[in-house]
């Protein structure tokens, strides 16, 4: 069966489940109205005046949103080039919880509102960025009649920012290192490197703070470390890069001559380090796509620019085939394998075979100016006339300092040229794609076996989760790999010890050309699943009232449950369900996560999705309740019942994995045995003696609370150092420490 990216999946049950928006906010099927209310009758002076300075403050309004009125928004000029104080219609960043903390619209807290100065069509960024969604994370987009105090001010493309919501949608979690590639003063010089990840400015991560700016609280080391590793060990680089990621990125911008991007200047894009470790780009600022910028490729061919002629004739391996005047290891150092510029081409040509090759762009592009029409004539600050609008979907149009093409004049050629380039056919074909056995549980060898016609090679990519990087293995034809007969054209390698789930996608090359199957991998791919069965997961420990023991990525003392896999397999999640309603077994449905063999998994129980997948949508009770694990099937995985916990103390199986619950010190994602010899090496108390009879003593006078291993409150104390124990039962209890915030666990015998 054919996937997308689950977490997509994942999201989209959410958003039916809450009512949030946030996508149909961007539908291109819909045409926005927003009306800003400025507070001060000077605005335009505030915000000229504040993007003269560089200042990113921003002047108070109130927004009203197709109808929904929302207050004391921020509002400041974005971008640089398409700001003017001399314009009228400028572009506008909009923060809906400048002042008001968590105001949003439908999921959405920022707007990004560009004016298409540099698009007669009004086409180019929304149908770019529709086009980018099929292969890889991309933002939304699509239009907005913008009124200021009440006065039409033009026609928009409203495109979704960004920002740590964007992340948290398409990645999972927001707080890993993220920035945004645009420098602080952009370098057009000739040898003007900007963003380009190249390592020529210094050996200190300090030095490249004036190139990218750094959108997470931590990141710097991270990212000298890729430009390190591109540039000196670019071998090694898929460990922290996603290259294919990146080469559909490459594929994008050359085919759809999107050249205010990496390829052109050097910006234009932002760098997000994911769950795997792997850093991935993300495009932006697509406004300026079919060749409407052409002032350089940084390449010795195209450095000062090119015309739409040879737009139409782009060489799109020219940093392999040319020598690169402004340096671009992203582009150079990848192309460098053999193999990876062959997995370009196969992008180049499913992009190419998609969208240009049978006129769907054409269409879309009409559709889009059909919806729009009215809209452009009623635009009196747009910067080009309706003429131009409806001529430049076809043909170009005149700028003040150059033409820009049209749209179909240029990708018509284009795709006629890609569709011939050396590496663009000839490629192998992969058909009759199975998997054996059919019914597989955790731990079990899958074959995958396909016919692959014309291959001199062929790989299979997979993962058992969204946090786990796609693996490569070989395929064979060998006749010892399940693949029938030794070269007759079928092709199999096999995945070991394998997890429940498991995400593949095929690839084969030969002399001439790759082919990849499914053909948007490793965006989309194939995936099998079989069900966990009960005890192949359990919940493993939990702590209801953490108050000062460990935080999420927040910053916050959250409720947190933590599940261990018992098996020697890795698992994945996806497919359970978490629950603390019986009746409601499936109220919360777990990400598409990794979990190694006899290894561990956090989920904050916070009631809080916008921090990350692995945040629940209920909170643990301080009163204790019964919490409950299952699968699709309602089927029965694990299950507990917690009394009242005390504060910073831990409910856990003891043995770790296997045993009863007892209350300890936490050892958040980490074995419960050790949870003794951490006490005993942390050296903050002694209690003694343990085993105790009828007395218990420690060295220092403390405040205490003991409970059984039922979690009922036993004693409590203030300032003490020994409790007389004759009248207690025998068993296991637990002192609590309060000022050396310390659980001990104690046994009373007869």
């Amino acid at each position: 069966m054919l996937k997308k990216h689950l977490i997509l999946f994942v999201f989209a049950v959410f958003v039916q489940l809450i009512g949030f928006a946030q996508s149909n906010f961007y539908d291109v099927d819909s045409l926005r109205e927003i009306r800003i209310y400025f507070y001060d009758y000077n605005w335009d002076y505030q915000l000229d005046s504040l993007y003269v300075q560089g200042d990113n403050e921003r002047i108070l309004a109130d927004l009203i949103i197709d109808g929904s009125p929302y207050d004391s928004v921020g509002v400041r000029y974005k971008g640089f080039s398409s700001v003017s104080v001399n314009r009228v219609k400028n572009p506008f960043n909009i923060k809906l919880d400048y002042v008001i903390d968590g105001q949003d619209h439908d999921g959405v807290d920022k707007l990004k509102l560009s004016n298409v100065i540099q698009d007669p069509s009004f086409v180019r960024e929304v149908l770019t960025y529709e086009i980018a969604a099929n292969y890889l994370p991309s933002a939304k987009a699509n239009y907005a009649n913008v009124y200021v105090n009440d006065t039409l001010w033009g026609l928009y493309t409203n495109v979704q920012a960004v920002n740590k919501g964007f992340l948290n949608d398409n990645f999972g979690n927001k707080y890993n290192p993220f920035f945004k590639c645009n420098p602080e003063n952009l370098d057009v010089t000739p040898g003007g490197e900007n963003s380009n990840l190249s390592n020529a400015h210094g050996n200190d991560s300090l030095d490249y703070e004036p190139y990218y700016a750094l959108k997470s609280n931590y990141g710097w080391e991270a990212l000298y470390n890729l430009i390190d590793t591109l540039n000196n060990y670019s071998d090694s680089v898929e460990k922290i890069l996603n290259v294919d990621r990146t080469l559909w990125m490459h594929a994008l911008n050359y085919t759809l001559i999107n050249f205010d991007s990496y390829i052109g200047y050097g910006q234009n894009y932002y760098l997000y380090k994911d769950k795997t470790g792997q850093f991935n780009p993300l495009l932006w600022d697509l406004n300026m796509s079919f060749g409407s910028f052409r002032l350089t490729d940084a390449s010795s061919i195209y450095f000062s620019g090119f015309d739409i002629a040879q737009a139409q004739n782009m060489d799109p391996l020219l940093h392999h085939t040319q020598f690169s005047v402004s340096p671009r290891p992203l582009l150079r150092n990848l192309f460098l394998s053999e193999r990876n510029r062959k997995m370009y081409l196969a992008h180049i040509r499913t992009i190419v075979n998609e969208n240009f090759s049978n006129q769907d762009y054409a269409v879309r592009g009409q559709y889009f100016q059909n919806l729009i029409d009215t809209s452009v004539q009623n635009d009196t600050n747009k910067f080009y006339t309706y003429a131009d609008f409806t001529t430049n979907l076809n043909n170009p149009v005149t700028l003040v300092t150059s033409d820009c093409p049209g749209i179909t004049q240029l990708m018509d050629a284009r795709a006629t040229y890609l569709s011939n380039y050396t590496g663009f056919n000839g490629e192998p074909t992969i058909t009759n794609i199975s998997t054996s056995p059919q019914n597989f549980v955790v731990g079990d060898d899958i074959w995958i076996t396909a016919d692959i016609a014309d291959a001199t090679e062929a790989i299979l990519g997979y993962r058992f989760g969204d946090n786990m990087a796609f693996k490569t293995t070989t395929m064979f034809d060998d006749g010892n790999h399940n693949d029938g007969l030794a070269n007759d054209g079928v092709f199999g390698a096999i995945i070991a010890n394998s997890a429940n789930i498991i995400d593949y996608y095929l690839y084969a090359d030969n002399d001439s050309a790759g082919v990849f199957s499914p053909v948007r991998a490793a965006y989309e791919f194939y995936n099998i699943q079989s069900q966990l069965q009960a005890g192949d997961v359990v919940i493993n420990e939990l702590m209801p009232n953490n108050v000062s023991t460990v935080t999420d990525a927040s910053g916050k003392f959250e409720d947190w449950i933590e599940l261990y896999n018992t098996t020697s397999s890795h698992v994945s999640t996806a497919g359970l369900f978490l629950t603390d309603t019986i009746g409601l077994l499936q109220k919360w449905e777990l990400p598409n996560q990794t979990i190694p063999a006899n290894g561990y998994a956090i989920i904050w129980a916070d009631e809080d999705g916008g921090q990350g997948d692995m945040h629940a949508n209920f909170k643990l009770s301080n009163l204790g309740e019964q919490l409950i694990l299952t699968n699709t099937d309602s089927v029965l995985i694990d299950s507990i019942t917690y009394l009242p916990q005390a504060d910073d103390v831990a409910f856990a199986r003891f043995p770790n994995g296997s045993g009863p619950f007892v209350m300890q010190a936490p050892t958040f994602n980490a074995n419960n045995d050790f949870v003794n010899a951490i006490i005993e090496k942390q050296e903050l108390i002694k209690v003694y003696p343990n085993p105790f009879s009828d007395i218990i003593k420690w060295n220092s006078l403390e405040s205490v609370e003991v409970r059984d291993i039922l979690g009922q409150l036993i004693c409590t104390a203030e300032n003490i150092n020994r409790i007389l124990t004759s009248s207690w039962n025998s068993g296991i209890y637990f002192i609590h420490l309060k000022g050396k915030n310390q659980t001990i666990k104690v046994i009373k015998i007869q």
